[in-house]
């Protein structure tokens, strides 16, 4: 069998974010609409890929899947730094846009996905 044809596109492209802090940690949900996708994202989005994003080292991040929310959550631990939000000297020390950023990582995603129905409005302008 053939795997699926894949066109490069930004994670964004089939899913939505949001993101947050507590204390000097960042904490990002990311979610899809429907299993297939969920399916794709739980295993193209490890803890090493939002490192790398990031540029953290892999052992600060923890993933959690929610599968009935066809979600995955992550934890950048101290990725804030020392005193969080508050005392962190971070251009984004709340971690209120890495959701946003991590919608535009570029990945390999199956042509079936893309041209799904219900797919998030705002994808094609993250291209």
């Amino acid at each position: 069998m053939n795997p699926p044809a894949t066109r490069r596109a930004p994670l964004g492209s089939i899913a939505l974010a949001r993101s947050g802090d507590k204390g000097a940690h960042a904490n990002v949900g990311v979610w899809v609409r429907t299993d297939e996708a969920y399916e794709f994202v739980r295993h193209a989005l490890d803890a090493a890929t939002v490192a790398t994003w990031f540029g953290v080292d892999a052992a600060v991040v923890d993933r959690y899947e929610l599968p009935n929310l066809r979600a995955l959550n992550f934890v950048l631990r101290g990725a804030l730094g020392a005193g969080g939000g508050s005392a962190s000297l971070r251009t984004d020390a709340q971690a209120k846009a890495y959701g946003q950023a991590l919608l535009r990582l570029p990945l390999a995603i199956p042509v079936a996905l893309l041209d799904a129905p219900g797919r998030p409005p705002f994808s094609k302008e993250l291209v």
